[in-house]
């Protein structure tokens, strides 16, 4: 591992963070003499983040606990037109008002994992719209729009990947890069930022954005990228087969939300202790350690954490206890997911309603693998009917998934 004599540095390289640096050495040398403004953007496509979203929130947090400034950006502006970066086709064009209740959901999530306030070091929120909005298009053009060739544009992997797979890309998202370089130039004048991170994906957008306040301004600015986290199984993190693992508790349950690092690979139980948890890395290193059984005891360890982290520490012991009369005493927990049901209900509609399936055809092939339970009995026809007789009735995909059919 490179040594820098930064903190800041050696804290992102030291648990995985780091992808690549613009400019190593000017970077180690900034932060390490000054508290330094740092910030990423977070497009409201949703009314929350999920969990692959978690490395750059987690990266702002390692950014304030070295002593440095978190600025989390909303994209009021940019969410008007989505990122194209590596996208297979446009995003949806959502309305103001759309965007400004997303923007007021995902708000939440970041308190849980920032110090807000006034001070040096206390993280700050904006909104990009408060500058993008209020621009004209001929002096965009003639002011900014001079500094940036088409052709170099068109190099950079996440446009190129699009055309190459003659993809159409809009002009409209073609601007998308500009104006995240334009942010970058803003927030450097606005609020003294120095360095803007982000996902690997992001590399030509932030370069773009260095550039611009070096020829415009005269700002030495910089960059950092996180690598892409897939799971050791090559899926796609924070992505399963029953949906997306939100972040917002009013979107997922604390209780799946602790399941999903509960049942983490082997294989990549360091690496998210890592990324996601504030446990110290000699710890660490002895919970990856373990090996057979005894690696569950880490997954719960990075559950609980994550949870606590995520949700508070009072959903993650609920979470906790109810997995473990769950699996451990065979009781009926009262945090899985639930529904109300009136009289009874079909399997494949019991699977599927309590998000264990993704959908009737999944169902029905966890049925016929033998994987779907009712109350602890195995189900092998799929035009089972569940008679619910005015007791709580336990329906399971698999060893690990659970949810409970409550009489109406």
């Amino acid at each position: 591992m490179t040594e820098y004599s930064s903190d800041l540095l050696n804290l992102l390289a030291s648990r995985g963070y780091i992808h690549q640096l613009t400019d190593a050495a000017g970077l180690d040398s900034l932060v390490a003499k000054q508290i330094v403004p740092g910030y990423i953007g977070f497009d409201p496509t949703a009314p929350s983040l999920h969990v692959g979203s978690l490395v750059q929130i987690m990266l702002l947090r390692r950014l304030q606990q070295a002593g440095h400034k978190p600025i989390v950006l909303m994209g009021g502006g940019t969410g008007k037109i989505g990122d194209p970066s590596f996208k297979d086709e446009a995003r949806k064009l959502m309305t103001d008002d759309v965007i400004a209740s997303n923007v007021a959901s995902i708000k939440r999530v970041f308190e849980r994992f920032l110090t807000f306030g006034d001070g040096p070091s206390d993280a700050v929120m904006l909104d990009n719209a408060q500058w993008l909005d209020k621009l004209e298009y001929i002096p965009f053009l003639r002011d900014i729009g001079q500094h940036f060739s088409v052709n170099r544009m068109l190099s950079f992997d996440s446009v190129k990947l699009r055309l190459d797979r003659e993809q159409s890309l809009s002009f409209l998202e073609f601007n998308y890069m500009i104006l995240q370089a334009y942010d970058f130039l803003e927030l450097s004048r606005r609020a003294g930022c120095r360095l803007q991170m982000g996902g690997s994906d992001q590399w030509g957008n932030i370069v773009n954005g260095i550039e611009l306040a070096r020829r415009v301004d005269g700002t030495e600015v910089y960059g950092v990228t996180t690598p892409l986290i897939t799971t050791a199984d090559g899926g796609k993190m924070g992505k399963t087969m029953a949906g997306a693992v939100w972040l917002n508790d009013d979107q997922l349950s604390a209780y799946d939300y602790w399941q999903f690092w509960r049942n983490t690979d082997d294989r990549d139980v360091g690496r998210f202790l890592r990324l996601f948890t504030d446990l110290p890395l000699d710890e660490i290193a002895r919970l990856e350690a373990l090996e057979g059984a005894e690696i569950n005891e880490a997954k719960k360890v990075l559950a609980d954490a994550a949870t606590a982290m995520c949700r508070g520490e009072d959903a993650a012991s609920f979470a906790a206890e109810t997995a473990r009369k769950t699996f451990e005493e065979g009781a009926a927990g009262e945090a899985l997911p639930s529904m109300n049901v009136v009289g009874g209900i079909a399997i494949l509609d019991a699977l599927v309603g309590l998000g264990l399936c993704a959908s009737k055809g999944e169902a029905k092939r966890l049925i016929k693998g033998g994987g779907a339970r009712v109350d602890g009995e195995k189900v092998v026809d799929e035009a089972h009917h569940i008679a619910i007789a005015g007791n709580v009735v336990r329906v399971s995909a698999g060893k690990k998934n659970h949810g409970l059919l409550n009489p109406a």
